[in-house]
């Protein structure tokens, strides 16, 4: 069955830097786009970053230049490269992604941004 795992969170400082990661299995990994959400304590879930099957990526408006989403098909694994992180970027992210008309979701990993 599909499996996503995320893992990479935890606490960092204003500024600073993290890198989540996204491990999968269950399906041709290859061949799905592949997106990161975010939901922050009392708020809905929001899309963080999405990336093709060959690549292409977008971003919601307040992550594009801080945040980079890739994936290495060899390691069926996508990640989020997260720099500059702000107090309102502490939520809990997932990994996501949508096949035969199905939604997938990992478990999450918190990041907390805290002096």
């Amino acid at each position: 069955q599909v499996q996503l795992v995320e893992s990479g969170g935890g606490l960092v400082q204003p500024g600073g830097s993290l890198r989540l990661s996204c491990a999968t299995s269950g399906f041709t990994f290859s061949s799905y786009a592949m997106s990161w959400y975010r939901q922050a304590p009392g708020k809905g879930r929001e899309l963080v970053a999405t990336i093709s099957p060959g690549g292409r990526t977008t971003y919601a408006d307040s992550m594009e230049g801080r945040f980079t989403i890739s994936r290495d098909n060899t390691k069926n694994t996508v990640y989020l490269q997260m720099n500059s992180l702000k107090f309102e970027d502490t939520a809990v992210y997932y990994c996501n992604t949508v096949r035969l008309g199905m939604s997938y979701w990992g478990k999450g990993t918190l990041v907390t941004v805290s002096s």
